[in-house]
């Protein structure tokens, strides 16, 4: 209710949206409809040639501002969660904003880095280059005379981002608490992971640190190129690169007037990816067109990346087993690298996964191994994994979505390329470290240790099991599928019984009543009471009184 209170402008905006788009039945599960008076339901009516389901879901994104765009951007990178036709439709979002005026722009960095912009910067242009929902980018040049590209932060961009991802966490604990299948789905756990990552893209300095890393992985190559962080002109509202000048590689006409190899770039693009992924465990998770240029001396460069994923040797181990299982086309390899990489729950389907894993390998079967095209593979195997509840980490969904988009634009470059041969050298690399003796001995010598220490631990474990059991405080859960109808039967028994015993002693009264007054010789008290009478109607009526109890139970 105090989220109501204070945001209740923005929670009317979102209501009004869901609204317009078809989706006003949500909204009104959840509570939004009694901040205005307006019937949800009816603000939008369904007529041919109405945009589909996924169109609708970008359009209400589009609408409610910068958030939930990069909501959906992200949601698009989780096509183990969600629909294809969703992911296609989301893939869609652009930060569609019109630029701030530069004079914001120029009172920004003098406010950063407290100097008038003429002492900062030899010129700087006041058309921006790009601008997108969080900032925008200019072209400037340094006092000592290089190109550069700022990019700006909008100003107050962040209490708004911040409200909005506030009623975002909000809203979803409500859903959380009105539907069964946004637990089922995660949805609780993808709006903290969504919060985290814009949270980081909100602080510029995180970029420059993940590009500054991912230049070092390409330091000796002469053929990539990753632009260089000026941080004497970075806080975390202003980031200054190098000025990459040069054709993105969707310009497919204007790469080929340059005169460059389509080819050469094309496997350039895998093999720096694959390098990044395999090699320093470190990789840009957002290689799309727009952020992969050729430069003018012909260089392949990378930019932005507010998106990176991480891959720890672990996961690096668990990912070479599932290559190998897919390359082997083992099933069984499939499911434990699989299991061992994810999170099981306890309704997880195991023998389901098997099935639908062992249907996937014969979907691949008769395709030549050289021309299954990785990403797409794990993109299924991670689909897969996902419908039997296996949640997988947010970094391994980050590579696998990379890997398609990188497969699209060098696909595009050159549809001949065979990717799984450039991505072989990188496996067999990966197979040597994760069997070589030394990592061997020292996974030995890890495992050894901590069986050492729950050894060592193990007198304390058992004076705590014996202290819980001597207060009387161990817990047990126990769960008997077939209790509840085992229960429902001893109660219908049990009330069966109780009408058989209540029958039995109506009769005997009235039999006794019957005899006794036959019987009897000498008046009595008894004999000016109509007792025949009084007994028959108390014992009428408890046997009335029972029945009824016992059927209204339902449980005769």
């Amino acid at each position: 209710m105090s989220s109501f209170v204070r945001h209740t402008g923005r929670y009317r905006e979102i209501a009004m949206a869901l609204g317009r788009h078809g989706f006003g039945y949500l909204a009104e599960e959840i509570g939004l409809a009694r901040l205005i008076r307006l019937p949800l339901r009816r603000l939008r009516k369904s007529e041919p040639g109405s945009p589909t389901l996924a169109e609708r879901i970008r359009l209400v994104l589009e609408e409610l501002g910068p958030t939930f765009v990069k909501v959906g951007q992200l949601a698009s990178t989780r096509s183990d969660l969600l629909p294809e036709a969703i992911i296609q439709e989301l893939v869609k979002l652009q930060d569609q904003v019109p630029p701030f005026p530069a004079e914001e722009a120029r009172r920004i960095l003098e406010a950063e880095f407290h100097q008038p912009l003429g002492e900062l910067l030899e010129s700087f242009d006041e058309t921006p280059l790009a601008a997108a929902s969080i900032g925008q980018v200019h072209r400037a040049r340094l006092t000592t005379g290089e190109p550069v590209a700022i990019k700006v932060q909008r100003p107050d961009i962040v209490p708004v981002i911040e409200l909005d991802l506030d009623i975002l966490q909000h809203l979803t604990a409500l859903a959380n608490k009105r539907w069964a299948w946004v637990s089922r789905f995660q949805i609780p756990q993808m709006a903290q992971e969504f919060a985290r990552s814009i949270r980081a893209e909100l602080d510029y300095s995180f970029e420059g640190r993940n590009m500054e890393k991912i230049r070092r992985q390409f330091k000796a190559d002469e053929g990539i190129y990753i632009p260089e962080v000026h941080w004497s002109l970075t806080t975390s509202r202003v980031l200054t690169m190098d000025f990459v000048e040069g054709e993105h590689l969707n310009r497919l006409l204007e790469i080929d007037e340059m005169g460059y190899d389509r080819k050469e770039l094309a496997e350039r693009l895998v093999n720096a990816l694959l390098r990044q992924i395999f090699e320093g465990g470190f990789f840009h998770a957002d290689p799309h067109p727009g952020n992969l240029l050729v430069t003018r001396t012909g260089e392949l460069a990378f930019i932005d990346f507010g998106m990176v994923g991480r891959l720890s040797s672990e996961m690096k181990d668990h990912l070479s087993s599932l290559v190998i299982a897919l390359m082997r086309r083992s099933t069984e390899g499939m499911v434990r690298a699989i299991l061992r990489m994810g999170l099981v729950g306890d309704d997880a389907d195991t023998d389901g996964l098997r099935q639908d894993l062992e249907r996937l390998r014969e979907r691949y079967y008769d395709i030549p191994f050289a021309e299954i095209q990785i990403g797409q593979a794990l993109q299924d195997l991670f689909a897969t994994a996902q419908k039997h509840q296996v949640v997988l980490p947010a970094d391994l969904l980050l590579l696998g979505k990379a890997l398609l988009t990188v497969e699209g634009v060098a696909l595009a470059l050159d549809p001949h390329l065979r990717i799984l041969d450039l991505a072989e050298p990188f496996g067999r690399k990966l197979l040597r470290e994760k069997y070589a003796a030394r990592r061997l001995g020292k996974k030995l010598f890890d495992e050894a240790a901590e069986l050492t220490d729950s050894l060592i631990d193990l007198p304390h474990q058992v004076r705590k099991l014996s202290s819980t059991l001597a207060r009387g405080k161990l817990k047990m859960d126990m769960n008997l599928p077939e209790m509840e109808q085992f229960l429902r039967k001893l109660d219908q028994i049990s009330n069966r019984l109780s009408f058989s015993i209540v029958l039995l002693a109506f009769s005997i009264i009235m039999v006794g009543l019957i005899i006794g007054s036959s019987l009897a010789r000498m008046p009595t008290l008894l004999w000016d009471i109509p007792a025949i009478e009084i007994g028959f109607i108390v014992a009428t009526l408890m046997f009335l009184w029972l029945l009824f109890s016992i059927f209204r139970s339902g449980r005769f």
